[in-house]
């Protein structure tokens, strides 16, 4: 074993599973050209994920012209990197909003999550996507004694905002079939796991079938405020009345929300398919997600192809809000552990891939949507914070209404509310990641504890 291998732990298996892209994807065989040249459109979309393709679908709909650019391919970004949960209000920082929003406003949040879950649902139905959508619900779970009293809080508070919850003691969640490590949880009805780059690419489907113009492999090099807003790639430009940044965790970059919101890195691991006699003694026969009630949570969940994905357990912010594609081994030795914590009968079974990708997240934990511009006429969507599967496609199909006229009571909510400003760098570097890593310890702590029992 060299020293590379000896720092980094099994650093030679995480070069060999490490993909560039998310693990749910593969790039489409008809990637769409690149802009070449000048055209013009109504709208002009920058990104083309679950909010950037919603808005699409919406304004076709309405007969406006748009023309979607996108750096990569469709889904590229953290529509196909994340580990595929459709969840509501269960799991969110209540903590990080409650206060500062107020009650009655919390509520309209808690809302918001909730109908994203029908909108996406909605979604499948309208456009014939099957995206292996398991509607199984979803548990939070504590993996140590100490941590039912926060189960409980989240329960009662989610409960007064709108998102009722079953506590399940740890006979329930034996009879449920849930593999013993979790020894107790919250379980929402609502929602379940899919595989979210059959959505995304469904959604590029339909939007090319209605007759979307879309433009791969064609960054957006900068724009021009203005009526028209003027937008240059590298072989080409687009002049528009509007914009709408769907960017996401690379919104900071583009100069917008600089100072609102930040990429977070986070990182998967998927394993190779269990065998039949591993699934049945694994139990766990809904394959309902799981979440942790660590303050960097773990999720865990059985795909339709008898995969085991675990995500999460670190985040990291990169200095500058940069988002570079590099492997994390630090993170992928967090996951592996907790593979092996959780589910000791597979340990030492082999890893499929690993991937790694960026959220964007404000420091309430709540969406930041908005306008821009001196003639606020481009407008933005980010800080989805790792909960987007359902709630960015429904903010980009509610922006696309908004431009059409259409009003919406939520939206607007969404776009008064004013987010906290980041610490400039290097500050807000040793910040975040300072207060990242003691989240980190607080969980480390708490497996331990689960370790000894």
């Amino acid at each position: 074993m060299d020293l590379q291998t000896k720092e980094h732990g099994n650093v030679t298996e995480d070069l060999k599973t490490y993909r560039t892209l998310g693990g749910w994807i593969e790039k489409p065989a008809d990637l769409q050209p690149p802009l070449e040249g000048h055209t013009n459109a109504d709208v002009v979309i920058i990104g083309a994920g679950f909010a950037g393709l919603c808005a699409a679908l919406e304004l076709t709909r309405h007969r406006v012209k748009v023309v979607v650019l996108e750096r990569e391919f469709c889904g590229y970004g953290a529509s196909s990197r994340n580990a595929g949960y459709l969840a509501g209000g269960q799991g969110l920082k209540y903590d990080r909003f409650l206060k500062r929003a107020g009650h009655e406003k919390a509520r309209q949040i808690v809302r918001f999550y909730e109908d994203g879950v029908s909108f996406a649902e909605g979604k499948f139905a309208e456009h014939g996507i099957d995206c292996d959508y398991n509607q199984s619900g979803l548990i939070r779970a504590g993996i140590d004694p100490s941590q039912e009293a926060r189960v409980r809080d989240d329960m009662r508070i989610s409960a007064e905002l709108g998102c009722p919850s079953e506590y399940l003691d740890q006979a329930e969640m034996r009879a449920r079939g849930i593999p013993p490590a979790f020894l107790f949880g919250s379980y929402v009805s609502n929602g379940g796991t899919l595989d979210p780059g059959k959505y995304v690419l469904g959604l590029r489907r339909a939007a090319l079938q209605a007759g979307v113009t879309i433009h791969e492999n064609t960054p957006l090099l900068s724009y021009t405020e203005g009526p028209p807003v003027k937008v240059r790639t590298p072989r080409g430009s687009v002049s528009a009345p509007v914009m709408i940044l769907a960017t996401n965790a690379y919104t900071p970059q583009l100069g917008p929300l600089a100072d609102k919101v930040v990429p977070l890195r986070l990182s998967a691991m998927e394993t190779e398919p269990l065998s039949p006699v591993q699934l049945a003694a694994l139990g766990w026969h809904r394959r309902e997600g799981i979440t942790t009630m660590h303050w960097v949570m773990e999720s865990h969940r059985l795909t339709a192809r008898n995969t085991l994905v675990v995500t999460t357990k670190r985040l990291r912010y990169p200095f500058g809000s940069q988002t570079p594609d590099v492997p994390e081994h630090a993170q992928y030795r967090a996951l592996r552990m907790a593979l092996h914590d959780r589910f000791p009968p597979l340990k030492g079974i082999a890893i499929r891939r690993c991937w790694s990708g960026y959220i964007s997240y404000a420091d309430d934990g709540l969406p930041v949507i908005g306008t821009t511009g001196a003639d606020r006429n481009i407008y933005y969507a980010a800080g989805c914070s790792g909960h987007g599967v359902g709630t960015q496609g429904m903010v980009g199909h509610m922006l696309a209404g908004k431009i059409c006229g259409i009003e919406n009571p939520l939206l607007a909510m969404l776009m008064q509310h004013i987010p906290p400003l980041t610490l400039p760098e290097p500050l807000r570097w040793f910040a975040l990641n300072g207060a990242l890593k003691v989240a980190s310890r607080l969980d480390e702590r708490s497996n331990r504890k689960a370790r000894a029992v």
